[in-house]
């Protein structure tokens, strides 16, 4: 049977005709470029998610132990209620704020489950857009992390920027920073990275922070905290919070987001929690019933293994002394990486002072490279980065931090 004489201009008509292609995720991009070497020293620095000394995905033995004692249960798998599991929400304000938080005791907080840090800057997004009537504007650290713009400009808020990371010193721009803020219209919202800047590793110090603080008061802006590497970091979670801590304890309300996807090493489980500081008790219960309301028609609820899996975690005191161990951990191997591939850089005869490399912190690096340095690496050594020179820390091994020195100092002698 022929085709009808109509399927072509049918075809060529298609409602989707105008759409063009979009262009390619430019960490994707880095990854197919690695799979498709073939060398055997190739490496992927682009990657955002922890690997071993021996380049492997890592389960945490607290995650393993999680799961055994939840299948032991055999438990159903009914519906969460749309504000997620209960003893995960506690639990997670707790880690985050501290067990003698004020604010946790007083009960004058929300905190909902949500699907990982991307779902519940969504769902921050969200309520700020309809319910925060004094801004339409956000400013985020220049730069932030990639996702941070489609997330709130998606939400229908509008994208600003304050100076952040220094490319002279690849530190902190801190008087830049201040002066940006300075100026900020009161009132705006304003985004921080708790700990771990992604993509910089540049953090403010204790000092630094508080500084800024006495800005964000003075100018009445609405902090909006990401915490996306709590334990991560430093290897100590109440360090790693401590900013949001301490805002909150100057009097600042917030709104935060947490991750468990780095801390925990539940990536694909999408495990996070959002969490609004209120005046009191009745607004916290006013709040939560908006934030109900805005994630009812984006998932209706969230998924419930990951979060009993950290739930279990945080409330069984073996296990969490033990994820507490492991995450430290985790962060002590980055921060030896780190060192190694200084010594390293050294041991090449590299004259260049690689000093911010140690002193930036967490899975990301930005080691100052520029475009046609990465170039090379990628096509002379079969390194892979994004072109902004930003490595993941977590994919350097033992035995491949000599070649990646010898590679750096090769394209930056």
């Amino acid at each position: 049977m022929g085709l009808s004489p109509f399927y072509l201009p049918m075809r060529a008509s298609s409602c989707w005709a105008h759409v063009e292609m979009g262009p390619p995720d430019a960490i994707l991009g880095v990854t197919e470029a690695f799979k498709r070497d073939t060398s055997t020293k190739k490496m992927n620095l682009g990657v955002g998610a922890y690997r071993d000394d021996n380049g492997k995905p890592f389960v945490l033995s607290s995650v393993r132990k999680a799961e055994a004692m939840l299948t032991a249960k055999k438990l159903d798998k009914e519906y969460l209620p749309i504000a997620g599991l209960a003893e995960f929400n506690k639990a997670s304000v707790e880690l985050a704020l501290g067990d003698n938080s004020e604010v946790v005791k007083s009960g004058r907080y929300m905190t909902v489950q949500s699907i990982s840090g991307t779902g519940s800057l969504r769902i921050g997004a969200s309520l700020l857009e309809r319910f925060y009537n004094r801004s339409r504007d956000v400013y985020l650290p220049k730069p932030s992390w990639g996702n941070h713009t489609p997330i709130f400009r998606d939400a229908g808020l509008q994208l600003k920027a304050y100076r952040y990371y220094d490319p002279k010193t690849c530190g902190f721009d801190f008087a830049g920073a201040l002066d940006d803020i300075s100026k900020i219209p009161e009132q705006s919202i304003i985004l921080f990275h708790a700990c771990a800047h992604n993509p910089t590793g540049v953090d403010p110090r204790p000092e630094q922070w508080k500084e800024l603080a006495a800005l964000v008061k003075k100018r009445q802006l609405f902090p909006f905290f990401d915490m996306a590497y709590q334990g991560f970091a430093s290897g100590d979670i109440n360090r790693d919070a401590w900013a949001v801590r301490y805002f909150i304890e100057q009097g600042i309300n917030m709104v935060l987001s947490q991750s468990y996807a780095k801390n925990m090493g539940l990536y694909g489980e999408r495990v996070g929690a959002f969490t609004a500081i209120c005046q009191d008790v009745d607004e916290a219960k006013r709040v939560e019933s908006q934030v109900k309301i805005l994630i009812r028609p984006m998932y209706s609820n969230p998924p419930i293994n990951g979060a009993r899996i950290a739930a279990t975690i945080l409330t069984n005191a073996e296990l969490r002394k033990e994820w507490l161990e492991e995450v430290k951990g985790m962060a002590n191997r980055i921060i030896s990486m780190r060192e190694q591939l200084v010594s390293n850089l050294k041991k090449e005869g590299s004259i260049h002072n690689w000093q911010h490399i140690t002193d930036q912190i967490g899975m990301f690096c930005f080691t100052g490279l520029k475009p046609d340095q990465v170039e090379r690496l990628n096509k002379e050594f079969s390194i892979y980065l994004t072109k902004d020179g930003r490595i993941s820390v977590a994919g350097i091994t033992s035995a491949n931090v000599g070649y990646l020195a010898h590679a750096i100092h090769e394209v930056s002698k």
